[in-house]
């Protein structure tokens, strides 16, 4: 395996959210992926970002390595020597080095739990330099082999999952599922008081969004897409399933996007 990692796996994906270097025993300031509602702003263009088309090359593309042991101690040693500084070691974003970084570094420990393999795969691989991303992240496929790509969102999913605890080098803080279920409750207040939502269609979010989580918690390994694609996927799979009903399944998307649009949710 090669030794050359992201010095920014930094800008991945989403490349929103915190710009803030945190303490390693504190949480951040903000949520990725919440707006205003969460107490910031999310940057211009990370909804394209979000669902930015996968290169042909890439769609489909599977995981090939089990996320077992082995992987997860190749992948952990490449992120906390080349990608901690900006991502921090809990992969939130909240690095010293990703102080002052344009898009900021990706909270990429939450964000890789909502996005499939071919699209991690794609953004490690092709690196920011194109639109809709506009970062300074490089294209890995040059410098690191397929099984290090793959190792290395391995053990970011594992950072996010809460399979594995953060090595502790560079600080930054990881992430916290109680704080971010606050955040949410604190974002759909918000919601309701300023007229978006009814707390009916609150309480509706609150419970299709835990109902999406827990299939998500499962594994997301084999999955593909962006995050469009992946929550499509997931929302179809609680229907069939008959966890959920299809009137829900399109009331919580109608409600997604009216977040989004009133600039409450990323």
């Amino acid at each position: 395996m090669k030794n050359i990692l992201l010095p920014a796996l930094a800008l991945m994906l989403l490349l929103a959210a915190c710009s803030t270097t945190t303490p390693a025993s504190e949480e951040p300031a903000t949520s990725p992926g919440m707006g205003r509602g969460m107490g910031m702003g999310p940057p211009e263009g990370m909804r394209a970002r979000h669902s930015a088309p996968i290169p042909e090359a890439y769609a489909g593309v599977s995981n090939p390595v089990a996320s077992g042991e082995a992987s997860l101690e190749r992948g952990a040693e490449l992120f906390t020597t080349n990608c901690a500084t900006c991502h921090g070691d809990g992969g939130m974003g909240d690095g010293p080095a990703g102080t002052g970084l344009d898009p900021a570094p990706a909270p990429v420990a939450r964000t890789s739990q909502m996005m499939g393999d071919s699209y991690l795969f794609w953004r490690i691989s092709e690196g920011g330099s194109m639109e809709p991303f506009n970062s300074a992240m490089p294209a890995w496929q040059g410098a690191l082999d397929e099984q290090a790509r793959w190792d290395v969102i391995n053990y970011v999913r594992a950072l996010g999952s809460g399979a594995v605890a953060p090595r502790r080098e560079t600080g930054g803080a990881a992430f916290d599922p109680a704080g971010q279920a606050t955040r949410q409750a604190e974002m759909l207040a918000t919601a309701v008081a300023e007229g978006v939502l009814t707390p009916s269609e609150a309480d509706l979010f609150t419970e299709v969004h835990a109902a999406v989580e827990t299939v998500q918690a499962q594994g997301m390994e084999g999955r593909s897409g962006n995050m469009a694609d992946v929550e499509a996927e997931l929302l179809a799979e609680l229907v069939r399933a008959e966890k959920i009903t299809q009137e829900e399944a399109d009331a919580f998307l109608d409600i997604h996007a009216r977040l989004l649009d009133a600039g409450l949710m990323e």
